[in-house]
C-alpha cells in the first residue's frame, strides 16, 4: 500500500467531517483502504472495498486487536472504472457511500469522538481527488 493522503485535526474528525475520495480502480488487487485513527494510534474506523469478493468491509483495530468485522454486499464499484467513496459521521455512526449508493452504516466503537484526530487513505490505485471538509453539524 502507498500512503496517498493523510490529514490531522487536533480538534477531532467526527462527527461533522466528510471525506470524499475519487479515483480509478485500475488493478484487480484489493489495495485500497480508508482509516480513521485516534490520537493513540488505534484505527477507530477501517473501511476496505474488496473487489475480489465484491464486498466492502469495516472494522476497528483497538488495543492491538481487530474487532468484529462488518461486511456489506452492496458493491456499486466496477473494476477498471472511476469510483467515488464518501465517508461521513454523525454522533452515532459512520456512513459510507460509494457511487452515491449507501453501502454501510457503522456504529461508533470509540469514545470520545473528539479523539479521532487523523484520517489516511492508503491505495495503489490512481486517486484523482481526496477532499476532507467540515460540515455544519454540531458536536452534540
Amino acid at each position: 500500500f502507498c500512503l496517498q493522503f493523510e490529514a490531522f485535526y487536533a480538534g477531532g474528525l467526527a462527527p461533522g467531517w466528510n471525506l470524499l475520495v475519487q479515483g480509478h480502480s485500475d488493478s484487480g488487487e484489493d489495495k485500497f483502504e480508508i482509516n480513521f485513527l485516534s490520537e493513540t494510534g488505534d484505527i477507530v474506523f477501517h473501511i476496505k472495498p474488496r473487489f475480489s469478493s465484491a464486498t466492502i468491509v469495516a472494522n476497528t483495530f483497538q488495543g492491538g486487536h481487530w474487532g468484529q468485522e462488518e461486511v456489506s454486499n452492496v458493491f456499486p464499484l466496477v473494476l477498471g472504472e472511476p469510483f467515488e467513496m464518501e465517508v461521513s459521521s454523525d454522533a452515532e455512526h459512520f456512513h459510507v457511500h460509494a457511487q452515491e449508493h449507501k453501502v454501510l452504516q457503522f456504529s461508533h466503537r470509540h469514545r470520545p469522538l473528539a479523539a479521532i484526530t487523523r484520517v489516511q487513505v492508503l491505495s495503489d490505485h490512481r486517486l484523482a481527488q481526496v477532499e476532507l471538509a467540515r460540515r455544519g453539524l454540531s458536536w452534540g
